[in-house]
């Protein structure tokens, strides 16, 4: 799995961001190949806060484009700013119904 993360720290309104991107982003990120979930926190004070999954890099590096033209285009009049953006492979994940994982080459263990 890889992981973007994108934290905005000028946000006007973080729900209103959410709102447009749940319809907008939404469906651009389901026709997008390797993806798997969206996220948008709202960390108070105008800081907002998406997180995307792909399955690799290629696939984020993919859908990145179409991302940034959605939120220029779209979102533009919310003066989100510069966004700080982190990116990675996800090491470890933890849910709730299921064992943890560590890497993307994880095997299942040998009972």
């Amino acid at each position: 799995m890889y992981m973007v993360i994108r934290k905005y720290t000028k946000v006007r309104s973080v729900a209103d961001a959410a709102r447009r991107a749940k319809s907008g982003l939404g469906q651009i990120l389901r026709q997008s190949p390797g993806f798997r979930s969206y996220y948008v926190l709202d960390g108070g004070h105008g800081v907002g806060v998406a997180v995307m999954i792909f399955e690799d890099c290629e696939s984020a590096t993919a859908a990145n484009a179409k991302v940034l033209e959605f939120v220029q285009a779209s979102l533009l009049d919310l003066n989100l700013g510069d966004p700080e953006i982190i990116t990675g492979e996800v090491l470890m994940n933890i849910e709730r119904d299921a064992s943890p994982s560590i890497g993307s080459s994880q095997t299942p263990p040998v009972a």
